[in-house]
C-alpha cells in the first residue's frame, strides 16, 4: 500500500516523549515502519538542535531536525539547511522592554560552545528549567547585563516561569512597540505550573519551517502529516494536510477540530501513524504497555 503521506513532522516533548521523557518501544517501532514505507520523518521541536540530538539518534535512521521552534533546520549529521535568527538590535530592545522579567530570561545562540545559552541569574527560574540548564551546563554562561552577550544575532530569547507570571509577561509583550517585529510562542505545562515563552524573528515558527522544508523536498501540503501537543505546534498543525493533536493536549487545543490521537503515555504517535498506514491493530499496543 502506498501511503498518502510522504513527510511526517513529529514534535518531541509531550508528543514523541512520554511522561517519563522516553520514546516508547511501540512509538519507536511505528516510526521505523513509517520510514520503511518511504515516509520521511522530521522532528520539529522547541529544543536546541544539540539538546534534541540524543532523542533523534534513538530512532536509528538518518533524518533532519527543525529545532528552536523553526529557527534552525539541520541534519542529524550537522548539515545546515536554514537559519532564521533574531536580529541582535531587536533583542537589545527586548531586554529593555522586559527588564522586570530579566530573572526569567534566557538567550540562546547557534553554537556548540560555552555561551550557547546565556542568562543573568537562575534564582527566579522554575525548578524544571533549572534542571534543563544543568543539562546544558557545558554551554551555559552568565552575562550581566545580558546585552553584553549580543555581539552576534541570537537564535531566540525565552522567558520561563509560572503560568501567572508568564501571563503578565505576555501582556507586556503584546502591548510593546516590538509586537509586530517578533514571533511570540507559548508552551504550557499546567502540571508543573510552567510556561515557556519563545521569542523569535518575525515570521519564524514550526509551521513556516515545515512549509519551507516540504517545498524543498517537493512534497505537497496534502502529503504532510504533523503530530503535536502544545501551543507552539499550532502553526505546524495548521500547515499540515493531515494534522493530529495528542490526547494529552489541552482541551482548548483539542477543540480546534484536528483529529485527536491517543496520549503520549498511550503511544499516540504510533496510533496516528497507524491510521496513515492502515494498520492500527498491528502497531498500537494496549494503553500502559
Amino acid at each position: 500500500m502506498t501511503p498518502p503521506v510522504r513527510l511526517a513532522a513529529i514534535d518531541i516533548d509531550g508528543t514523541l516523549l512520554n511522561s517519563q521523557f522516553r520514546i516508547s518501544t511501540v512509538d519507536l517501532a511505528a516510526l521505523r515502519k513509517a520510514r520503511q514505507h518511504d515516509i520521511e520523518i522530521v522532528l520539529v521541536t522547541g529544543r536546541r538542535h544539540r539538546f534534541a540530538l540524543a532523542i533523534a539518534q534513538q530512532l536509528g535512521f538518518d533524518l533532519w531536525l527543525i529545532s528552536s521552534n523553526g529557527a534552525i533546520t539541520r541534519s542529524l549529521c550537522g548539515e545546515s539547511f536554514h537559519q532564521d535568527l533574531l536580529p541582535r538590535q531587536t533583542c537589545r530592545q527586548l531586554c529593555s522592554i522586559m527588564r522586570d522579567f530579566r530573572g526569567h530570561m534566557v538567550i540562546t545562540f547557534d553554537r556548540d560552545t560555552k555561551g550557547a545559552v546565556v542568562l543573568e541569574r537562575m534564582d527566579e527560574l522554575n525548578l524544571s528549567i533549572r534542571r534543563w540548564l544543568e543539562q546544558n551546563q557545558a554551554f551555559l554562561e552568565f552575562v550581566i547585563p545580558l546585552e553584553n552577550a549580543l555581539v552576534t544575532d541570537p537564535v531566540q530569547a525565552m522567558f520561563c516561569g509560572s503560568m501567572e507570571s508568564m501571563r503578565q509577561a505576555l501582556e507586556l509583550l503584546k502591548s510593546s512597540q516590538l509586537r509586530d517585529s517578533l514571533t511570540v510562542l507559548r508552551t504550557e505545562y499546567p502540571a508543573r505550573d510552567l510556561t515557556i515563552i519563545d521569542i523569535l524573528n518575525r515570521g519564524c515558527s514550526k509551521g513556516q519551517a515545515l512549509k519551507r522544508w516540504a517545498e524543498h523536498r517537493g512534497v505537497a501540503r496534502e502529503q504532510v502529516m504533523a503530530i503535536g501537543d502544545n501551543y507552539n505546534d499550532v502553526e505546524m498543525l495548521a500547515f499540515a494536510g493531515l494534522p493530529f493533536i495528542m490526547g494529552n493536549a489541552s482541551e482548548e487545543l483539542k477543540s480546534q477540530g484536528w483529529p485527536v490521537t491517543l496520549s503520549n503515555d498511550q503511544h499516540g504517535v504510533a496510533s496516528a501513524l497507524a491510521q496513515v498506514l492502515g494498520t492500527v491493530d498491528h502497531i498500537v499496543a494496549p494503553a500502559g504497555r
